[in-house]
């Protein structure tokens, strides 16, 4: 019950109480985190646009029809949209592969970056993968370059020191999570969304990720989606100021979220990853085999054997993460400083601290 004590205790930064509690506690003591797998209380089913997706571009992107997925809503969160895992069989490998094999391959940028040579993270993959698939249980053994990966940007690359966007700063955005990524927008009542930027970040069970607000994009009308796969985390859902406590729900591979309307320039974070909550090393929906016929025009490519157990053994320990927002409105451009002076997403931290930018924020309170 302390975790709802805490809850009802309010007060100055609630929010960080609350993070704190998640990130130290047993995974025995969990009551207070919602599960949309088993959904009730605060959580209420939530329409989807179903004829904005044809199932065939649904199809395409590797997802079910609209018409079969579920979808939920959170009571005091309007514009708050989770979708238990709508992926076909098979197909969350695809993005897996992509955000360890091709999304981190230059001219995509990484954290790497800020501390190796350019040649040192030309090929992050061919430098990890035998060094990944013959890794043990050990944690004396040293970390692969991938291990070392905390985050990518996408599009328009994300500058964590100045917390901006720039027109100057950008790479075309991958073609497969663009269609993806419309798919999801427009089921969720967002047709005409344009992905332009993406955070990529890499998570291990020590990782968290700090208390903050995703509001450097300078149009706040289209959602954030945010995508995960591998193992399971908590998620915290807070309010506009930090003396709101958040809510705390559960993440799986597979899950989807929208943050729109009221709830996209909320406070947010993730203390703490989980192991499965199956108890197998891996979540049951990435053991299955992607189907031998894609749909014509299909963003989704199987993956070899080989590439797929080099994945499997990251995961083992990890989970990925992937945030696609649109920076700018139709027609609109970025003014001569580039940029606003958001809070923007901190970093993933591998200690069991917040991120230390995150905890100079001001309360926002627009």
């Amino acid at each position: 019950m302390a975790a709802a004590a805490l809850t009802r205790e309010g007060g100055e930064d609630a929010f960080r109480r609350l993070f704190r509690f998640y990130r130290q506690r047993d995974a025995s003591d969990l009551r207070g985190v919602v599960d949309f797998s088993a959904p009730g209380g605060q959580v209420f089913r939530s329409q989807l646009s179903i004829s904005s997706v044809s199932d065939q571009d649904a199809y395409r992107a590797g997802l079910r029809p609209v018409s079969q997925w579920k979808a939920y809503g959170l009571s005091g969160y309007p514009g708050f949209i989770f979708i238990p895992n709508p992926f076909l069989p098979g197909c969350q490998r695809h993005w897996v592969k992509q955000c360890l094999k091709l999304y981190p391959e230059k001219p995509n940028v990484c954290n790497l970056d800020l501390h190796m040579a350019p040649e040192k993270t030309t090929d992050l993959w061919g430098q990890s993968k035998e060094q990944l698939r013959r890794k043990g249980s050990s944690k004396w053994e040293p970390r692969s370059l991938l291990e070392k990966l905390r985050w990518v940007t996408l599009g328009y690359h994300y500058n964590w020191d100045t917390k901006k966007y720039s027109a100057n700063h950008h790479t075309p955005f991958p073609s497969d999570l663009a269609f993806l990524s419309e798919q999801v927008a427009a089921a969720c009542g967002f047709r005409g969304f344009q992905a332009q930027a993406g955070i990529l970040n890499y998570y291990h069970f020590d990782s968290s990720l700090g208390i903050h607000v995703d509001e450097s994009e300078l149009d706040h009308s289209r959602p954030l989606l945010s995508f995960s796969f591998g193992q399971s985390s908590i998620f915290l859902l807070g309010g506009l100021k930090r003396e709101e406590a958040p809510t705390a729900m559960f993440m799986h591979s597979g899950d989807i979220m929208v943050m729109s309307g009221f709830s996209r320039l909320l406070y947010h974070a993730v203390p703490r990853v989980l192991p499965n909550p199956e108890g197998t090393a891996l979540p049951s929906c990435l053991d299955q085999a992607l189907s031998s016929d894609l749909p014509a025009g299909s963003v989704i490519e199987h993956s070899s054997d080989e590439d797929w157990q080099v994945c499997a053994k990251y995961l083992q320990s990890s989970r990925i993460n992937m945030t696609i927002r649109q920076v700018l409105a139709e027609g609109q451009k970025f003014p001569e400083e580039s940029g606003t002076n958001g809070k923007g997403q901190a970093p993933p931290q591998d200690s069991h601290h917040e991120n230390s930018k995150a905890k100079r924020h001001k309360p926002n309170t627009v």
